[in-house]
């Protein structure tokens, strides 16, 4: 089971990224998905700056394909795969590395068979107005609550919809 949310707007997108970045330690994954627009970068944006301070600078890493950021609860990792090719070309990109950190993956589908089974996957579809989105949040492995299949684990204290 997943857990849906309606977010408004940005700042909605913002504070459920925040609440996310509150929980994660170094060894998580979030992986992000959605259309072009969807909100991507605007969440994890919002995330890291939770975590690296108001002021940090956040570039999408489209085109540098990943960006590292130094926290107090340790590196995090933004990855953006839109433009890889095959799935071993993150491990040029310090992959390996990076799973000693926190990990935001744009486009993870990219990862193909690379996936870690333990993730966070946020879904981020577009909402009724053109500002608002809809989060489809499904936990993996570690992730996972006790019981519930794929919804997140208590680790997020999120109320939603739940869907199968």
């Amino acid at each position: 089971m997943s857990i849906l949310l309606p977010l408004p707007d940005e700042t909605a997108t913002a504070a459920l990224a925040e609440e996310v970045a509150a929980v994660l330690a170094p060894g998580d994954l979030v992986t992000l998905s959605g259309d072009l627009g969807a909100g991507k970068t605007a969440f994890a944006r919002a995330l890291i700056r939770h975590l690296a301070g108001a002021d940090q600078e956040v570039p999408s890493p489209t085109f540098t394909l990943v960006q590292v950021y130094d926290t107090a609860v340790g590196p995090i990792w933004h990855f953006d795969l839109y433009r890889l090719t095959a799935a071993d070309e993150v491990l040029e990109l310090g992959w390996d590395e990076a799973r000693q950190g926190i990990i935001l993956v744009e486009w993870a589908d990219r990862l193909g068979p690379m996936m870690p089974s333990d993730r966070l996957d946020v879904a981020l579809d577009f909402g009724a107005t053109p500002d608002s989105r809809v989060a489809r949040l499904t936990g993996f492995g570690t992730w996972a609550g006790p019981g519930d299949g794929d919804a997140p684990s208590a680790r997020l204290a999120l109320s939603g919809d739940a869907q199968a």
